[in-house]
């Protein structure tokens, strides 16, 4: 029989160690990858129903409190109202002014003496010929009678010439004396007439003289500090002199405009109109006095590009001081049936100026705030008038701009005891305002045409 040979095959209960290693690692790769993905779903499951649970806890929260997500459809904004009416608004030009007197006078001494006495008291109000001082009258007393005593002298030695002119025509006539000796008789005549003449220029200056001893005020005015004390020797050519005298009614401001506003103040001048102007203190908030344009000066300034205008004002109260700086308010004209609003309710976007104004529903409950673009036409102060964009009795919206846009639902406040015109002047005093509401004219979110900030 042949022999055969057995072939020993591998046992399939058995494995080598290289094979059992390999079969290991492709199964640790493969429960890593599994438990991966059942984590990353737990993780994508959790966050998801969390957020869903955060968006429905926050909507009853926003339409009950106000306080959820920021949209216009679900939050009530608390605002400041103003209604804005039909009127006339004025147009101002504007201007630094200063107070100039009228008149201004240094009272000096026209003869010299002493100064016996002053009949004034600093400060004093005086009129024109008032008593201000006496000079010593005595020195000037006597040269008056000097030149009255020469005069009667003078008088009675030409009556005496006379008589002897007189004679001498006679004696002549009969041909006694010469014809020489008339005309001599005659020229001694005519030396005492002018003798007589002098002397009374000598008597009339002595007048003078006296007159000025007795210093009057040559104004009407105040009296400034006195320079001179009584018992000083004053001098005629002394620069210092005795007191300033200032007038002060009327008084005079002089101010400047830009030469851009020249041509409109002289039509108004050409054509007869008086220009009403009020002066008021530094700060531009009280009103000091009202006044009249009189007069623009003959030229431009060529190195500020303005023009001088004087005004006059009567100063009843004398509240107006010599070289008081004042601001000067120039009424050129008046812009009539304009719709006037506070300036804080005006906004400006990149397309233009506008308002929020406040819209009721139909059962008058629900307010929201609503963009109207508007025309400006006059600016005067705290109130702007509008040609376009508002009716008279709309409600606009003054503080709390800068919360609001389009459609938002708003729980509008009046201003205070103030209506439409005035309510902006108040605006910085509301609650909201001091919150940091903006000013108006400052962007808010939802400006028309722009991005939200």
């Amino acid at each position: 029989m042949g022999h055969s040979k057995s072939i020993d095959l591998p046992d399939s209960g058995a494995s080598s160690p290289s094979a059992t290693v390999s079969s290991s690692k492709s199964r640790w790769w493969l429960w890593a990858l599994a438990l991966g993905v059942v984590a990353l779903g737990g993780w994508y499951y959790r966050s998801s129903r969390s957020s869903g649970e955060a968006a429905g806890a926050a909507a009853p929260a926003a339409a009950s409190k106000g306080r959820g997500g920021f949209s216009a459809a679900n939050m009530v904004v608390p605002v400041v109202v103003a209604t804005a009416h039909r009127g006339d608004l004025p147009v101002y030009f504007n201007g630094l002014g200063t107070v100039t007197a009228f008149n201004t006078v240094t009272v000096r001494s026209r003869v010299d003496g002493q100064l016996v006495s002053v009949a004034f008291k600093e400060g004093q109000f005086v009129h024109e010929g008032d008593l201000l001082a006496q000079i010593d009258p005595r020195p000037f007393q006597v040269q008056l009678e000097q030149a009255m005593g020469q005069l009667a002298k003078d008088q009675a030695q030409r009556k005496d010439a006379e008589v002897n002119f007189e004679r001498f025509k006679l004696l002549f006539k009969e041909g006694v004396i010469a014809q020489q000796q008339l005309d001599t008789q005659a020229a001694l005549v005519g030396q005492f007439d002018g003798a007589i003449a002098s002397d009374q220029s000598q008597i009339d200056n002595a007048k003078l003289q006296l007159t000025y001893s007795r210093i009057t005020a040559p104004i009407s005015g105040r009296i400034g500090l006195r320079l001179v004390d009584a018992g000083n020797i004053v001098h005629a050519s002394d620069t210092n002199g005795l007191l300033v005298i200032t007038q002060l009614q009327p008084i005079s401001v002089i101010f400047s405009l830009p030469q851009d506003q020249l041509p409109q103040v002289n039509a108004k001048l050409r054509s007869g109109v008086q220009l009403a102007v009020d002066a008021f203190d530094r700060d531009d908030t009280a009103k000091i006095a009202s006044g009249k344009l009189q007069t623009i000066d003959n030229q431009i300034d060529s190195t500020t590009g303005t023009y001088k205008l004087k005004s006059i004002f009567a100063n009843a109260d004398n509240a107006l001081f010599p070289n008081q700086f004042v601001n000067v308010h120039l009424l050129v004209d008046t812009k009539h049936n304009l719709t006037i609003v506070p300036a804080a309710a005006i906004q400006r976007g990149p397309q233009g100026t506008y308002v929020y104004a406040i819209a009721k529903d139909a059962a008058g409950r629900d307010a929201t705030a609503k963009i109207c673009p508007v025309t400006i036409a006059q600016t005067t102060g705290n109130s702007v008038g509008l040609s376009a964009g508002l009716n008279s009795g709309d409600v606009v919206v003054i503080d709390g701009q800068d919360k609001l846009q389009d459609g938002t639902k708003v729980n509008p406040s009046p201003a205070g005891g103030t209506d439409g015109a005035n309510a902006g002047n108040r605006g910085s005093a509301n609650p909201s305002s001091a919150q940091g509401a903006p000013q108006s004219g400052r962007p808010s979110k939802d400006q028309p045409g722009g991005a939200p900030r």
